[in-house]
């Protein structure tokens, strides 16, 4: 059948406010045009993050009424450990409140001053906590993932020649992990193939260095996997799950993606001695292993979840439906990131609005004029969140401006899609008006979190 519907009934409903042009005006002018210090209250349709913000199951909801708050020791540690080495064959399950939490375990006790650490492409936690121990982040996705147009289903690879050729000019000494994201969020989303995960292993063990899975968007990988690699067509999710997981030495996770859970995280690894060192520094900074700054009950939630998002029904209405959006944004000609990915629809700001040079953040005015029309957030994907100042005191800028539409899981029907497409029509229709913006406060860290902007004239 060609109509989408969603594979669950709607048992609690959460009001949403409207609010108008007027409102809106008054509201963002309020947050310094920064869509992160706006009220949940006063947006229409949250499209900011899938992080987080999805709706759980009765089971999970179940769950947490089950939730085990014992400080060590707890059933729904034992739980939550079990499903986790069902899916994933690590051996060492350490919870974490939520994914940077395990990023920064994970380079605090692995990486060094002046090391690098490559991957596909890392987002912007991932960054800040690499960088944040004054490592080097290096990005080295395949060249597919510079054509927009092109319907490459497999965007999200890593380059396996330019690892190799970056490891052997940096020297493996220098390499304390390999990442791969899975999927490629600051790539738009964009899967990556079990062959490219696979190689990158194998040229992670030739040179005898860790390879670890940023695995929030697991799943949906693994969807992209059986539908684009013919080898996997008539495999289950579950199996290629665990064979993706089965070619890295461990991983870290946000349980706010891809385990449907609205808080938690995970690191995993194979290696005994390195988790006795991130177990450590978890009592120190998290908690005890065994909870990790979690409660019993969203140990339970994150279980539940894990074991739910491995459902092809599932899988198929998230995919398709973030397709939906991708198809109808083409027939407007707005310029996407082609093919849609499996949470969000990347929408190519730079072109849309190539009026606005970059240093006046066209990402950032786009997303401004969607909540402004239409009620709607979303995050900017480019210069507000991946420019900054160089030690001299210039600035410098992302390749690209994109603004980012994160679906979030289980939550909006077709018709709040509609209202979105809707919204860009009229803005598409009016496209030369809306202007740029300028940044008059930021942080040192994470700026697009709390900066604030001002319209120019």
């Amino acid at each position: 059948m060609k109509t989408i519907i969603e594979p669950f009934r709607i048992k609690s409903v959460e009001p949403i406010k409207m609010n108008t042009f007027k409102d809106r005006v008054k509201i963002l002018n309020n947050a310094y045009n920064n869509l992160f210090l706006i009220n949940a209250k006063d947006v229409i349709i949250d499209l900011l993050t899938d992080s987080g913000t999805g709706a759980m199951s009765s089971q999970q909801w179940a769950g947490i009424m089950l939730g085990d708050e014992s400080y060590a020791g707890s059933k729904s540690f034992t739980f939550f450990e079990k499903t986790i080495k069902s899916l994933t064959g690590f051996k060492n399950i350490i919870p974490t409140h939520q994914g940077r939490a395990a990023e920064r375990i994970l380079f605090s006790t692995i990486a060094s001053e002046g090391d690098f650490i490559p991957s596909n492409n890392h987002f912007d936690t991932t960054r800040a906590n690499i960088m944040n121990i004054n490592a080097i982040p290096v990005d080295l996705v395949c060249d597919e993932s510079y054509d927009f147009e092109s319907n490459f289903h497999f965007k999200g690879n890593i380059n396996i020649e330019k690892l190799e050729e970056f490891i052997n000019e940096k020297g493996a000494d220098k390499i304390p992990v390999i990442m791969l994201t899975v999927t490629n969020n600051t790539g738009g989303g964009q899967a990556v193939s079990m062959e490219n995960i696979k190689q990158t292993s194998i040229v992670a063990r030739k040179y005898g260095i860790p390879f670890y899975l940023d695995a929030c968007r697991f799943s949906e990988n693994a969807y992209f996997i059986k539908k684009y690699e013919s080898e996997f067509f008539d495999k289950k999710i579950i199996e290629i799950v665990k064979e993706m997981f089965s070619y890295a030495d461990g991983c870290t996770m946000s349980a706010k993606k891809d385990a449907i859970a609205n808080i938690g995280g995970f690191l995993c690894t194979n290696d005994n001695s390195l988790a006795k060192k991130k177990k450590d520094l978890l009592i120190l900074t998290e908690g005890f292993p065994t909870y990790g700054g979690l409660s019993g009950r969203d140990l339970e939630a994150i279980a539940y979840g894990l074991i739910e998002v491995v459902e092809e029904d599932y899988l198929e209405y998230r995919i398709k439906s973030t397709q939906y959006l991708g198809k109808k944004l083409n027939e407007l000609n707005i310029p996407i990131i082609n093919p849609p990915g499996g949470h969000a629809i990347y929408v190519d700001a730079k072109s849309l609005l190539n009026h606005i040079p970059v240093h006046e953040f066209p990402g950032q005015a786009l997303a401004c004029e969607l909540y402004l029309q239409g009620g709607i957030r979303t995050s900017e994907i480019g210069s507000l969140m991946f420019g900054g100042k160089n030690q001299d005191g210039s600035n410098f800028y992302s390749n690209h401006e994109l603004v980012r539409l994160a679906i979030p899981r289980r939550t909006y029907t077709q018709s709040h899609i509609d209202y979105v497409i809707e919204v860009f029509s009229k803005i598409k229709d009016n496209i030369h008006n809306i202007k740029g913006l300028k940044i008059f406060y930021e942080s040192d860290t994470l700026r697009h979190f709390t900066a604030k902007l001002e319209r120019l004239k």
